[in-house]
């Protein structure tokens, strides 16, 4: 089949499974990544000979895709703080909403006056988080860990791929579990599952049916994580450390309430859609 007759196919299971919004972009996207090529060699060259093998490969995949399957688990990529992360169904695909996470946390260090920043990141997953601080901090060193070896070994290839791999140790810790004991830092930051249980069976299906539940379900009620981690986390952050969250739709104000008994400083930053997203505070 020609290039052209694969990518009319393509967008016509797309537009039949009504899974994907974008149906012929995607058919692009796919094939390019299948072959190995840029999309503007797809689009200029309609009628170039795919072989066989490769193109049941893609008809397959396209399949998969329609299923919901996402499409960056397929690729291996995620853009993320204008980086270029490996992803795969080991770990939650970063969301542009966690940018804004990581840009507060770049905002508030400013306030510490320190240049060597020590940062912790709870459930790192693919390391987006983690490694994007350090990437934009040079001289910070941070922890990242998760109860998830798979997911680890994701983070430790998106380190490896920054360049900042000899300032990022990974480790295999429920929570705080499995840290030193009197080691402090100036920023722990995280994005927990906050979905309620309940929640869960409502999701786009591309996230209910494929990406880590564990990295989803955040409890009855979507704080379970958040009260671990708050209840703890004064006795890692050195004076006036900053502890900075990601929180889910209407969230905001249980977390920061949660947080006020052990923090000062509390500010709650909106996303783009102008709902609320993050929490952080100061070490009282």
């Amino acid at each position: 089949m020609t290039v052209g007759e694969l990518l009319k196919k393509a967008t016509s299971i797309f537009k039949e499974g009504n899974n994907v919004k974008t149906p012929a972009r995607e058919a692009g996207v796919i094939l390019s990544h299948l072959i190995k090529c840029d999309k503007i060699f797809i689009y200029t060259n309609a009628d170039l000979n795919i072989d066989e093998v490769k193109a049941k490969e893609y008809i397959e995949t396209v399949f998969l895709r329609a299923k919901g399957f996402p499409l960056q688990y397929i690729t291996g990529h995620q853009e993320f703080m204008s980086l270029d992360f490996f992803v795969n169904p080991d770990v939650l695909i970063p969301r542009q909403d966690t940018e804004i996470l990581v840009e507060t946390v770049l905002e508030q260090i400013k306030g510490l006056h320190k240049t060597h920043i020590h940062i912790l990141d709870i459930g790192t997953g693919s390391g987006c988080i983690g490694v994007s601080l350090a990437y934009y901090l040079p001289l910070s060193r941070v922890a990242a860990i998760d109860i998830s070896k798979k997911a680890l070994e994701v983070g430790r290839i998106n380190a490896e791929r920054m360049g900042v791999h000899s300032r990022v140790t990974f480790l295999e810790s429920n929570l705080f579990e499995r840290l030193e004991k009197g080691k402090l830092f100036d920023v722990i930051v995280s994005n927990p599952p906050y979905i309620p249980s309940s929640h869960i069976s409502g999701l786009q299906i591309e996230v209910r049916e494929y990406e880590p539940l564990n990295a989803l379900d955040g409890g009855e009620d979507g704080l379970e994580f958040y009260r671990s981690i708050i209840k703890d986390a004064g006795r890692f952050l050195n004076p006036r450390g900053i502890l900075a969250v990601e929180v889910g739709y209407n969230q905001a104000g249980d977390v920061a309430e949660l947080m006020s008994l052990e923090f000062t400083d509390i500010t709650i930053v909106k996303d783009l859609s102008k709902i609320d997203r993050v929490v952080s505070g100061r070490l009282k």
